[in-house]
């Protein structure tokens, strides 16, 4: 069983109440760090108590125009979620409460910057893939987190990619958040559809075939797939292919194009993979 993990759950349930410890000053107060669909996250600089300083929290909360009871429930169960979490490579919860607009907020730890974010950055300043290390490490510590939610907390993410990976200090702090569309596994690592009906959600991009054609059935392995576009993400620096491309591309490729192309490919996308080989044999997973 994973580290720090807690006992398994058979469903998601909705048991978080609302609690008011603290204001939280209304959107327009607050420094936007990141956004979602409809929602938006901001920086909550909590005051210091004598004698002590109070880490800042993040605050997620639906836009203006966004909350209803549909959705706020929604927060309230991706509350409920991860305050039964505890996991190095998670999000920590940190409170569920009212901001002075009446509207529910949901408070977790800071970190830097999401994954998205520094692909963005790399990809304008360096345009290089990220070092072969760095890439492991990413690779290492959310497949620890995969595997303490698969295994121990019996919940599916349901939407993996680099924009709900959260990092700090130069990639020795990695974690998953954003638990909005997670979803309910069995004992099987199956989505567990006994209390209820279930639909995966996902982003269109980073979604797995099984999602895409329909077909089913959505498992653990649905987080693997999109687990591995983070990877691939980290090395082309872009999002997965979407649907949505300019027709006027022309995406018509001939045997000597295809030589052409190898020939003038960037070569430390070869070298990146060629430093991960030399490191994979050598390296113990979890470690």
């Amino acid at each position: 069983m994973a580290e720090n993990s807690t006992p398994p759950r058979k469903r998601i349930t909705n048991k978080t109440e609302l609690n008011t410890p603290i204001k939280i000053p209304s959107s327009p107060f607050l420094q936007k760090i990141g956004y979602g669909s409809g929602v938006g996250v901001y920086m909550f600089e909590r005051s210091s108590k004598v004698g002590s300083e109070l880490s800042p929290w993040a605050i997620k909360k639906w836009l203006k125009g966004k909350s209803n009871k549909h959705n706020d429930k929604r927060l309230q169960l991706e509350a409920d979620i991860l305050r039964q979490l505890s996991h190095p490579n998670i999000i920590g919860f940190r409170a569920f409460t009212k901001g002075e607009d009446g509207k529910p907020c949901l408070a977790m730890e800071v970190l830097d910057m999401s994954l998205g974010d520094r692909i963005e950055k790399r990809r304008k300043i360096k345009n290089k893939p990220f070092p072969a290390k760095k890439i492991l490490k990413v690779g290492f510590e959310i497949a620890k987190g995969l595997e303490y939610l698969h295994h121990a907390a019996y919940i599916l993410h349901g939407d993996i990619k680099s924009w709900n990976i959260l990092v700090s200090n130069d990639f020795n702090t990695i974690k998953l958040c954003d638990f909005g569309n997670s979803l309910p596994l069995t004992k099987s690592l199956e989505m567990d559809t006994s209390n209820g009906y279930f639909s995966y959600v996902g982003t269109s991009c980073w979604n797995p075939p099984e999602v895409i054609s329909e077909k089913g059935p959505v498992t653990s392995a649905s987080d693997i797939w999109t687990y591995g576009l983070v990877l691939w993400e980290m090395i082309a620096l872009v999002p997965p292919h979407c649907e949505d491309f300019d027709e006027s591309f022309d995406n018509s490729t001939t045997m000597e194009d295809m030589k052409n192309n190898q020939l003038e490919s960037d070569v430390s996308i070869d070298e990146s993979m060629t430093d991960l080989k030399e490191i994979m044999p050598h390296s113990k997973y979890g470690k």
